[in-house]
């Protein structure tokens, strides 16, 4: 519905373009309206004011009346129904043999009467958002996690402790052992601080919900070391998809002894032989089909430049063979731990340098 102030606008641009030797209907298609509603709107000389919120309406057939309206609302706070949620009354008053509203009308007269509040003693749902962090360079987002590997008896597991930076997917640090231990934890984070010479400066940690991710002492740690946790919302397993997307990887390879690891030894010599495949000759798809090693120690813009340079020359050699442009080299300016939109990419890169 537009308004007057802006109809007699409308009116005036039309008129002024229709002046200067503009034709009507174009005129009008401008301001997205038909000749019609212009004719109608000036039809007595003057801008016809809209007439519809003046008119009275009688009241729909189906509409409650208001003795019904406060039965209803007197229905779901009493003390039969003052802890039940629209959705268990309605069936109970079938039961009864009564019949006030649907469930969404009732639903709706709560709404209007403020009175939609949660009506049980559990806690209230809390919405929780999802977590988001940007990364446009090594070192300033990394995700965890710990991941059970086999043995070779049944029902027992080795624990493995992985670190990856999300910018450039390049496995930090990394430890295995048979237990899960908050201790664990803090001396792995502190290893990989060190091995990349980046204590005190800004970093974020995200991780999951489990035990060694919250111990207190582990949480100590990250704040000593000048590192902010972040954590998924809980029963959400993909908040943490960079290092559950790690583990995949690792599981999924020919190589790994999917009967099960002798011995913590045997565990983690195989770990250490993945993790220097993954960081150093791994093509990921995720950057472009470079190393994370490449990626993260900057070389990659070089690499992906050299590549370009062999697909342009390759066009110039043979053009008939190209129907459209090269293949695209070009690497993601940044990285995002869920999906986020462009407007806001700038608010969270400002708000991850302060």
């Amino acid at each position: 519905m537009i308004s007057d102030s802006d109809r007699t606008i409308a009116v005036e641009l039309i008129d002024e373009a229709r002046t200067n030797g503009a034709r009507l209907k174009p005129a009008c298609e401008v301001l997205d309206i038909s000749e019609r509603t212009y004719q109608r709107w000036t039809k007595n000389g003057d801008v016809k004011k809209d007439q519809r919120p003046l008119v009275k309406r009688s009241n729909p057939k189906n509409k409650l009346s208001e003795e019904e309206r406060l039965e209803i609302v007197k229905t779901v706070n009493s003390p039969k129904f003052a802890d039940l949620p629209p959705s268990q009354i309605v069936p109970k008053l079938a039961d009864e043999g009564k019949y006030l509203a649907s469930e969404s009308t009732i639903y709706r007269i709560l709404k209007e009467e403020k009175m939609n509040t949660h009506r049980s003693r559990s806690k209230e749902p809390v919405k929780r958002e999802p977590p988001t962090h940007i990364a446009t360079a090594s070192n300033q987002v990394w995700t965890w996690d710990i991941t059970w590997l086999n043995a070779l008896i049944k029902g027992e597991y080795y624990k493995l402790y992985m670190i990856v930076d999300m910018y450039s997917r390049f496995i930090v640090s990394y430890e295995v052992w048979e237990t899960e231990k908050a201790e664990y934890a803090e001396h792995l984070i502190r290893k990989a601080t060190l091995s990349q010479g980046i204590a005190g400066r800004p970093l974020v940690l995200h991780s999951d919900n489990g035990s060694p991710m919250k111990a207190a002492t582990f949480l100590a740690t990250l704040e000593k070391l000048g590192v902010q946790s972040s954590f998924s919302r809980p029963r959400v397993s993909n908040d943490n998809p960079y290092s559950e997307s790690l583990f995949k990887t690792m599981k999924y390879r020919p190589q790994y002894p999917h009967g099960g690891f002798s011995s913590l030894e045997q565990a983690r010599e195989w770990i250490e032989k993945f993790v220097k495949w993954y960081n150093y000759t791994h093509l990921h798809s995720g950057i472009n089909f470079i190393t994370p090693y490449q990626r993260h120690y900057g070389l990659d813009m070089e690499i992906m430049k050299r590549r370009t340079k062999i697909y342009e020359e390759a066009k110039i050699k043979h053009p008939e063979r190209w129907a459209k442009d090269i293949r695209d080299w070009s690497l993601p300016e940044y990285v995002s731990l869920n999906p986020i939109k462009k407007e806001e990419i700038k608010t969270y890169t400002n708000q991850s340098k302060a």
